[in-house]
């Protein structure tokens, strides 16, 4: 099951992840939100990361302080 947040707003989002390789060849993970599981679905938030809400609804993934 994916991780899932609801916003205040009512909306739920669901955790992916997906690695990229930059223009200088290094490999890099991006956690992103969608409004639909798809692939690259996360079950639960990776370590040391915790999910807040931007002003406008949308949720973003953090570093945990």
């Amino acid at each position: 099951m994916a991780f899932s947040f609801e916003n205040s707003k009512g909306k739920t989002y669901f955790l992916h992840r997906k690695d990229t390789t930059l223009k200088n060849g290094r490999t890099q993970t991006i956690y992103f939100f969608a409004k639909e599981v798809k692939d690259g679905a996360l079950d639960a938030v990776p370590s040391g990361y915790e999910v807040s809400e931007s002003r406008n609804g949308l949720p973003v993934l953090k570093k945990a302080a």
